[in-house]
């Protein structure tokens, strides 16, 4: 049996909360089960400066783990030097949010998502996505002039699913994550396209019915998440 009982094609319980800082655009504090990640969205009138004169805008994301989000103190990034899984995962968040910003309709100006893991307990590259649409689609919501400007193409999630045991199971937390043989991440859209699939054995090989059925595994809980994001969106 899963930690907290839960059926393996279950998901972790889910919840977003809008609007948790005053000083943002936009901004999300997402809970997935034992993992908590403070979500924001900055917009600012400027643009890196090969956009400069283009009349494009740019997105870009920012990730960290607080030194108390984990077990084990996580040591501070210092003096500009950020972590190698640090620098995959806010790379990842950015490129997967740019798969669904029309940045031409943006104008000159930079979009900046910022996602701070308060606690980790598994999957938090997937919250952090999660999260970082919700607090991406408040923003540019809260600015008259891009509200209506159709620059959000569609929305974006993502959720961890991985072999444990050998059983297939979704939203893996951080003891199943840790013990998995198979670990993947799956982003898609709203519209069911795949952005990104990230997977591998660990010690382990998988075959490709069980790579097919972890993507299918995948898919069905995107679908549930993408529908608390429209919850979350909607109040």
């Amino acid at each position: 049996m899963r930690p907290n009982q839960r059926r393996c094609d279950e998901l972790r319980p889910i919840h977003f909360e809008p609007n948790f800082l005053r000083n943002a655009a936009g901004s999300v504090l997402v809970r997935m089960g034992g993992t908590t990640v403070l979500c924001a969205c900055s917009i600012e009138n400027a643009v890196p400066e090969f956009l400069v004169g283009k009349g494009k805008g740019w997105l870009t994301a920012e990730y960290a783990m607080l030194p108390a989000s984990t077990l084990q103190r996580k040591p501070r990034d210092r003096a500009g030097k950020i972590d190698g899984r640090s620098v995959e995962i806010q790379r990842l968040i950015g490129r997967c949010l740019r798969a669904i910003v029309r940045l031409d309709r943006l104008g000159e100006r930079a979009l900046w998502i910022d996602c701070d893991v308060l606690e980790a307990g598994g999957g938090t590259r997937a919250a952090a996505i999660n999260g970082a649409y919700v607090a991406l689609a408040l923003g540019l919501r809260s600015r008259p002039e891009l509200a209506d400007a159709g620059i959000v193409a569609d929305s974006v999630a993502a959720v961890s699913v991985g072999l444990v045991g050998g059983v297939e199971c979704l939203d893996l937390e951080y003891v199943e994550d840790r013990d998995a043989e198979v670990d993947l991440n799956l982003v898609m859209t709203g519209s069911g396209r795949i952005i990104e699939v990230q997977g591998a054995g660990e010690e382990a090989t998988f075959s490709r019915d069980q790579l097919n059925r972890l993507l299918d595994l995948g898919q069905a809980g995107i679908g549930r998440i993408t529908a608390r994001q429209i919850e979350a969106l909607s109040g």
